[in-house]
């Protein structure tokens, strides 16, 4: 993934920031060749900044059996 609209390299100090802001760039724009982390999409997933849609079917693929 590719992003010139962010120093990524000051946003990589702060772990937690970047796997979140890593996260909504994949879902939002295309993985490219990556896969997302499941555990850590599990991890984020209610603070992520995402299309609503996007994150209803997120929410169906990660929790089958939740109503």
């Amino acid at each position: 993934m590719y992003n010139w609209g962010i120093n990524t390299s000051r946003l990589k100090r702060k772990p937690s920031d970047y796997q979140k802001w890593k996260l909504e760039q994949m879902i939002n724009f295309g993985l490219g060749d990556e896969k997302i982390d499941k555990h850590q999409l599990k991890k984020h997933f209610s603070s992520l900044d995402i299309d609503e849609k996007k994150k209803d079917f997120l929410k169906m693929l990660l929790w089958p059996n939740r109503t």
